[in-house]
């Protein structure tokens, strides 16, 4: 038997125009699945995502977004249904650009600020997202942090809204399992791309680099290319009975 890894529809993936976000939309591509993704300001990234995904045979569209705004989100959940029938995954691949703080030094505000953007931005495409994968199944997958595993100072705008997003994962598969929808997280150590590294040479300096290498039992920094095999795994119809689950995918950092 040949087995599809997706079905019909799209895969969603939140910020999806980012140096990890990206590497997730071809991966699905070259996996098979059409995408949509969404960004906060950089359209030229997110066209060149689109052109990417295209030139791997998929269909891709970009729309821009911040899902701080819950009736944007609501919107874009009925005209990708309208327009593609089905949305069978949603990714959650966006984050703030954070300081790295102390929790001492952190102030009311910024505290305020990321909890908004990250926490209750994701509870808000959750709240607009489920009916529609109520009606046909699908799944949810997060991208997490490994500081639930081994806390990593100074991090904790980064920790914080993931724990409460890694508490609505948790929550989403006990009880939507029942309408086929799983919901998993990819926990990531320190990867090459992305935040970590517009982080490079200010908040991550150079012995912070060495000092996590040494502490990785690999020995080396996680690709976007390793982290998006996982994502496109948790997606597809190969983890149909997996939901619930932590993959942390750090090198061996939280050992």
């Amino acid at each position: 038997m040949i087995r599809q890894d997706f079905p019909a529809g799209v895969a969603l993936v939140i910020g999806g125009s980012g140096g990890i976000g990206s590497v997730i939309c071809e991966s699905l591509a070259q996996a098979g699945s059409d995408v949509v993704l969404t960004y906060r300001n950089n359209h030229s990234a997110a066209l060149e995502v689109v052109g990417a995904v295209t030139k791997r045979g998929r269909a891709a569209q970009c729309y821009q977004l911040s899902i701080e705004s819950a009736p944007d989100m609501e919107s874009l959940f009925l005209r990708l249904v309208s327009e593609h029938g089905r949305i069978h995954t949603v990714i959650n691949a966006a984050g703030s650009s954070i300081p790295m703080t102390y929790i001492g030094n952190l102030s009311a505000e910024k505290w305020c600020e990321v909890m908004n953007a990250d926490a209750n931005g994701f509870f808000n495409v959750v709240h607009a997202s489920l009916p529609h994968l109520r009606n046909q199944g699908g799944s949810y997958v997060q991208i997490g942090t490994v500081a639930m595993h081994r806390w990593a100072a100074r991090d904790v705008l980064s920790a914080a809204p993931k724990a409460a997003i890694d508490a609505l994962i948790t929550g989403i598969a006990r009880e939507e399992g029942r309408y086929g929808i799983r919901a998993n997280t990819v926990a990531l150590g320190l990867i090459n791309a992305g935040m970590a590294l517009r982080f490079k040479g200010n908040e991550y300096d150079e012995k912070y680099i060495e000092a996590a290498i040494k502490n990785t039992s690999l020995k080396r920094l996680g690709t976007a290319l390793e982290v998006a095999d996982a994502v496109v795994f948790f997606a597809s119809n190969r983890a149909a009975y997996v939901t619930g689950q932590t993959l942390i995918l750090d090198g061996g950092f939280s050992l």
